[in-house]
């Protein structure tokens, strides 16, 4: 089973799936079921907005800075992404 959220190309009916695959769409607006939104915006909340660039490639280089920024700091990773209720079971 591969859980995909609802992203056009994960939904696409041009999509080969291979028949050992069954693909679980997250539901919609559901972002406490997919914790790298979490990651996202931790990402924008901390390095990534109010910020004027003045080309892509400092786009580039300034979200490659976070994301290093980031995996230096795998605890900060495992805590964005804890979800209390899934450890219950």
């Amino acid at each position: 089973m591969l859980i995909v959220d609802r992203a056009g190309w994960h939904t696409t009916n041009k999509l080969i799936i291979p028949h050992n695959i069954t693909i679980m769409p997250l539901p919609p607006r559901s972002p406490e079921l997919n914790p790298v939104e979490n990651v996202w915006q931790f990402m924008r909340d901390n390095w990534l907005s109010n910020r004027i660039f003045s080309s892509y490639d400092e786009i580039v280089a300034t979200c490659c800075e976070a994301w290093n920024k980031l995996i230096d700091q795998p605890w900060k990773i495992m805590s964005i992404g804890l979800r209390e209720w899934a450890h219950r079971f």
